[in-house]
């Protein structure tokens, strides 16, 4: 019996292709391309598009921005927010997810603003829950650095409670609208929450209505151990890394049993991983594509200057054509780290970027026509027991061609298959439809 699986697209949205044939030569930052693509994803039926966020200007390359700003990796970005209200009232289905860090916004702002999104739209908000994971970051909010991971988990933990919290310090039939008798909100069925944590002290209660989902889709990644169990304690939907089917298998399994471990539905957490397909018309079409991509001038650079700006390490220390000296780790993002180095394959610097090919976090390769990277995916999923991908961009460089390939090409060939949906019918809000099968 053929099992359907879930899609969902991660926007990393600095200027699309701007160096390439089919780029607009810089987007205009006014919204309009963020919109077009949501509209295509729509149409093909995603669970959801995630507006990914960074809150600095790398200088890890090299320890200049120089690299960074050159080739518009990671920066300049617009905030996720005003973005999401342009692509969710472009839509009326997709899931539209933003990124908040719990390193910027106090717990009460971040639900406010989370129960403001959802209500305006209809139930389809999501919150990508990060912890930030750059020093730089942290200095532009009055830290030196961030503290370890570990603690920020502890933190994000106790932060995610107390957002709860606030979500919940409103009944859902709060609001009775008693014209006769003047009365709006029922008092009684609003409460302070009077948190008093290690890190977070909140009164409340939000001053809000009640939305559509009460609260928003939470959606994370996190590799380590710490960031499994973190999921699996808070997340709808989890964004994961691994390397190949047997890595993504285990990766899953984990998180289930975390999720059972604390009394979670294992089912209610749906695990997306990410995959950067390459298509072409043929399956030669599609590695040469590949092949001309990993071959420019600028590949290696931008993806070192990359990797510096995710692990805040500095890659242009390190020979290209010799191993890394010894294994590398970071108190930034470890996963992509780890995914990157593939500690003790003996692979040169140079290799090690070319075996990226661009997809810094895709879990196993896909390149070939729409119709073989379906039949793949379809392959995969059976392999690793469900839930299905987050797609992302080559090189985190996206146009409208790309676009056009996933969502004419290969999803109408998916859903052939019968492997993903071909229309939405479990309901409104994004929770509905992460729970469809």
């Amino acid at each position: 019996m053929t099992r359907k699986f879930h899609l969902a697209f991660i926007f990393n949205f600095t200027p699309d292709d701007w160096q390439g044939p089919f780029g607009t030569g810089g987007a205009p930052w006014d919204g309009a391309f963020h919109t077009d693509v949501a509209k295509a994803l729509e149409r093909a039926c995603f669970d959801y598009v995630i507006v990914e966020d960074k809150l600095m200007v790398p200088e890890s390359y090299g320890g200049s921005s120089e690299a960074a700003l050159k080739q518009a990796m990671v920066v300049p970005k617009h905030d996720p927010v005003p973005l999401a209200v342009a692509m969710g009232v472009a839509t009326s289905r997709l899931g539209i997810v933003a990124t908040l860090s719990t390193l910027a916004y106090p717990p009460f702002m971040t639900a406010r603003l989370a129960s403001t999104m959802d209500s305006m739209l209809g139930g389809r908000f999501g919150w990508n829950i990060v912890t930030s994971a750059e020093d730089l970051a942290a200095r532009n909010f009055g830290m030196d650095k961030l503290p370890p991971r570990d603690v920020r988990y502890e933190m994000a933990d106790e932060y995610v409670d107390v957002v709860k919290q606030l979500f919940a310090s409103w009944d859902a039939d709060a609001v009775v609208l008693d014209r006769e008798k003047g009365i709006y909100a029922d008092h009684t069925k609003v409460r302070p929450v009077h948190f008093q944590g290690k890190y977070f002290s909140v009164r409340g209660p939000l001053n809000t209505v009640p939305s559509p989902q009460h609260r928003p889709a939470f959606v994370q990644a996190g590799a380590s151990p710490r960031g499994r169990a973190f999921a699996a304690r808070n997340a709808d939907s989890v964004i994961a890394i691994a390397g190949g089917v047997q890595g993504m298998k285990e990766f899953r399994d984990d998180v289930r049993r975390h999720a059972e471990e604390i009394g979670r539905d294992p089912d209610d957490v749906k695990v997306l991983f990410c995959v950067t397909p390459v298509l072409g018309e043929t399956e030669q079409d599609a590695r040469d594509k590949q092949a001309r991509m990993v071959s420019s001038p600028e590949f290696i650079q931008d993806i070192l200057a990359q990797v510096s700006a995710l692990t805040e390490i500095d890659f242009a220390q390190f020979a290209l054509d010799e191993p890394l000296p010894y294994r590398l780790t970071t108190n930034g993002e470890q996963g992509t780290l780890d995914k990157f180095q593939q500690w003790g394959s003996g692979k040169a610097l140079r290799d090690l970027v070319i075996d990226g090919a661009g997809g810094l976090v895709s879990s196993v390769d896909l390149v070939g026509t729409p119709d073989q990277v379906a039949e793949r995916m379809g392959e995969v999923m059976a392999e690793v027991g469900g839930d299905g991908f987050m797609l992302t961009t080559p090189l985190l460089r996206l146009n409208r061609r790309y676009i056009a390939e996933v969502t004419d090409g290969l999803v109408p060939a998916l859903q052939r298959r019968g492997l993903t949906r071909s229309v939405y019918t479990q309901g409104n809000t994004l929770r509905e439809n992460l729970a469809e099968f």
